[in-house]
């Protein structure tokens, strides 16, 4: 549950935060005309999105034995990879983000193009939308159960939208710095669950030899069947007898994610991070 609230509230915030950029700018700049354009590239992204989550879970749906296990493990690869991008990317990002969308949209908006409005707000949400679906469909291989799993993913996606909304009308303040660090570091112990899961994957699939097929085994402490277990799996990627490669992995890539994510890089020492990630994004 735990894993699936944690997505949708990341990329739902971030989604809405872009949403509400560009739907403040248009009311500062007395475009609300413009606010049908908007709607409909998010609507559109929404769609494609669900749509992209169909194709995958059809897909999967259709694979057994081998090519299952080699599907399954390229899919937590590449959610692992997509997920380190997105953390950096949007670490990178977020000094001026705002600034950015808004010359974005003006010059939109200078074209005389509302379909160019719509196309800017559908690559904005439909690339937050794609993600996600990854994501979940990653993260389903080790849910604790589907029910909890749906429940999760609906109330965090639920939060985002009611954050997101309230940050927009200005009744909502939150600290920007310090929620994308908190989300960040979770997210990074999560994708290196993922990539270790994914090495397991390809274990079964005869691809790549586990060296040390058990480097320890825990289950009779702690199953990976119980309850305690299951949470662990679905959060941290947790396996009872991991082989040499998967805990090779997870600690090499944790360890240099975590020193790349708080490495300060010059541009962000350049700016000034309480004004900038303290302010509300939509000022209108």
């Amino acid at each position: 549950m735990l894993s699936s609230l944690l997505i949708t509230l990341r990329e739902g915030l971030e989604a809405a935060l872009i949403v509400g950029i560009i739907l403040a700018y248009l009311v500062r700049t007395n475009n609300r005309a413009a606010f049908k354009s908007v709607w409909l590239g998010v609507g559109l992204a929404v769609l494609a999105s669900l749509g992209a989550g169909v194709a995958i879970y059809v897909t999967a749906g259709e694979l057994s034995g081998r090519a299952e296990e080699v599907f399954e493990g390229l899919a937590m690869f590449l959610a692992a990879g997509i997920l380190t991008w997105m953390i950096f990317w949007m670490r990178r990002q977020a000094v001026d983000i705002r600034a950015n969308l808004q010359s974005q949209v003006q010059a939109t908006l200078a074209g005389g193009s509302w379909l160019g409005l719509a196309f800017l707000a559908f690559v904005a949400v439909v690339r937050e939308g794609i993600e996600t679906v990854l994501f979940l469909f990653a993260a389903t291989r080790t849910a604790e159960s589907p029910l909890s799993f749906t429940i999760g993913g609906f109330v965090g996606l639920a939060v985002a939208i009611a954050m997101g909304y309230g940050i927009y009308r200005g009744t909502a303040r939150l600290n920007l710095r310090a929620f994308f660090n908190v989300t960040s570091v979770v997210l990074i112990v999560f994708a290196a669950g993922l990539l270790a899961h994914g090495i397991h994957e390809f274990h079964e699939a005869g691809i790549i030899p586990p060296v040390v097929e058990h480097v320890w085994n825990t289950n009779n402490i702690l199953p990976e069947s119980s309850t305690a277990g299951r949470f662990l799996t679905a959060v941290l990627g947790y396996n009872g007898n991991p082989s040499l490669v998967e805990v090779g992995a997870f600690s090499v890539y944790l360890v240099v994610a975590l020193f790349s994510y708080f490495r300060p890089y010059r541009k962000e020492r350049l700016a000034r991070p309480p004004e900038i990630m303290q302010q509300r994004w939509t000022d209108k």
